[in-house]
């Protein structure tokens, strides 16, 4: 890939698509556009023709999303299922119909059943039925797979989806209505910490499992797909590591250096008990994660405790 190839980022305002562009321009690419929401809204497909239309990128990387954690999935499935399937698809059928010549789509690891096998091939994807507590934003992103899959069968061109486990790191959401269990373990135990060290409550039993990645080694996944001709068409991107929610919980709570007491909701549900992606085919090619999960925390909370004031914020 060319150095000055344009390359569309959708969502480069968010936590991955911000952390694309850092990647992307560390290693030299001179030419990235990006819209803000307002200034295009991706569900809207004449805005999405006419926009890539008029820019005739080279490359599109979809990091856009309508995203949120377990409560956010379950309040609003609506908007989860439609406006994911409406920006995906408005990108994707703009990329193939005007001749983009790379497409890179970013989902989730929540695409594949509740209870496949651990750990998670890229093969056991719509082999069983799906953990009910997301299964919106699932569905949806299952489409975006299938449809780059289908255009790179019938029209042999250059599409391809990266399946990400749990993502964290600077940029995240800590709203924690709206956020994933990371970023809202990290302000649940800083603001206790700041209220005396009090008690702090958790989801669940604690005994769930989790793989987590740092957003910085998933833009490292990106570029390399971007700069090579991937054989297959959906490639996992995780550690291959994971670890229980509870060893999370005291990992963060020592990082934040909260020392009260951590106490189990067992009343609300636990998701998925376990989602460890099999990342082999990706180690195979050649990419493999940098930051270790205690490290990449620490730089979580020092991003979160810079930008303490003016953190993201998600409205429904």
């Amino acid at each position: 890939m060319e150095k000055t190839a344009k390359i569309y980022i959708a969502g480069h305002r968010g936590m991955v698509g911000s952390a694309i562009c850092r990647a992307l321009e560390a290693k030299g690419y001179t030419n990235l556009i990006g819209k803000t929401s307002k200034e295009l809204d991706l569900r809207n497909q004449q805005a999405v023709t006419e926009f890539i239309t008029a820019e005739q990128p080279d490359v599109i990387i979809d990091a856009a999303a309508r995203v949120g954690g377990i409560l956010a999935n379950n309040d609003y499935p609506f908007q989860f299922l439609m406006e994911n399937m409406q920006i995906q698809n408005n990108l994707i059928d703009a990329a193939h119909r005007l001749n983009v010549q790379k497409f890179i789509f970013l989902g989730s690891s929540c695409i594949y059943p509740k209870l496949a096998p651990q750990p998670l091939k890229e093969e056991y994807l719509l082999t069983d039925s799906l953990e009910p507590t997301n299964e919106w934003y699932a569905i949806a992103k299952i489409t975006g797979v299938k449809a780059c899959q289908a255009i790179r069968k019938q029209f042999r061109k250059d599409f391809v989806s990266l399946m990400p486990t749990n993502l964290y790191g600077t940029h995240d959401n800590f709203d924690l209505k709206t956020s994933h269990v990371l970023p809202a373990m990290i302000r649940k135990f800083h603001e206790a910490k700041e209220n005396g060290h009090t008690p702090v409550t958790l989801w669940g039993s604690g005994t769930p499992m989790r793989e987590f990645l740092f957003v910085d080694d998933m833009a490292a996944s990106v570029v390399f797909a971007l700069e090579n001709v991937l054989p297959e068409h959906l490639y996992n991107v995780g550690t291959g590591v994971d670890i229980t929610i509870k060893q999370l919980a005291e990992t963060i709570q020592a990082a934040v250096g909260h020392t009260g007491d951590i106490v189990w909701d067992s009343s609300k549900p636990d998701g998925t008990p376990r989602k460890l992606m099999d990342v082999s085919k990706m180690h195979a090619l050649g990419w493999k994660h940098q930051v270790e999960l205690q490290e990449g925390i620490q730089k979580t909370y020092e991003w979160f405790l810079a930008n303490i004031d003016s953190f993201k914020q998600v409205k429904m």
